[in-house]
Parts: C-alpha cells; structure tokens; sequence
C-alpha cells in the first residue's frame, strides 16, 4: 500500500475544510473538525510512510469527535438570545410617575427609563402616580400598561 491513501485522507479532509469555510458554517463545524481529522491522520501516514497509520488515526480521530466532542462543540457554537429593546420590557412590572388612563398619556418607569403610557385597551384604569403596572404591549414609543 503506498502513500495514496494518506493522500486521498489530505486532499479530502481540506476539501471538507474548505466546503464549511465557502459556505460560511452550515454544517455547525462538523466538517472543519472532520476535515482536519482527515487531514491529520493523511500528514501522519506520510510522515512515517505509513498509510494504514494514517487511515487509523483518521478514523479514530473522526469518531471520537461525533460521539464526544460534537455535543460540546455545539454547544459552544450556539447561540443564546437575549432579549433587548422593546422585548425586554414587555411583561415587566413598570412604576407609574404621572397619572396614566385609556385616553389621557402619562409617565412611566420601567428599570431605569421614563417611557410615554396609555393603559391597555380593557385594562380598569385610572392608574394614579405611585400605583405598579406591567408593561402589556408597545406601540411606536407608547406602552400600553394594565394592573
């Protein structure tokens, strides 16, 4: 068996590289560590002329990625959204700083933040200054708010 095997394990585990790369991570970097497992065990069978070797480690090195290193991969690969601008407020609890009913804006706070408020369209305002509401709905820069 010559060295064109330990080939074929470079040329393809860079092709692989090279896929994920071009298309920009669909695979969840599935075929980068593939690849360069591939790869790895192709430069090892030709550095000790030994293809058997290469294919060897190539195949042991790509298997304990897909049983043990693919979940942590992933899961450091993933993305956890955090809720910002208007989603963060929606549901919190807001203090009422001007009077606030259906037809008559007024102030609240919510965290930090004076916002413009109307009460909710079935929501039993008044809400006098001092009273705590929640935070129903947006609409533009106007929190809807309820009890």
């Amino acid at each position: 068996m010559g060295n064109g095997w330990s080939w074929f394990l470079v040329i393809v585990g860079t092709i692989l590289v090279l896929v994920e790369v071009a298309l920009g991570g669909f695979a969840g970097f599935d075929l980068v560590l593939i690849g360069s497992a591939l790869v790895i065990g192709g430069a090892l069978g030709l550095l000790l002329s030994n293809p058997l070797v290469g294919l060897v480690t190539a195949g042991v090195l790509a298997v304990a990625y897909v049983l043990l290193g693919r979940r942590w991969v992933r899961s450091r690969l993933r993305v956890h959204s955090v809720p910002s601008n208007v989603d963060a407020i929606l549901g919190a609890e807001a203090l009422v700083v001007q009077r606030v009913a259906r037809h008559e804006a007024g102030q609240v706070r919510v965290r930090d933040e004076v916002w413009r408020a109307v009460a909710a369209p079935d929501a039993p305002g008044p809400y006098e200054a001092g009273s705590v509401v929640h935070v129903e709905s947006v609409d533009g820069v106007t929190l809807r708010v309820r009890s």
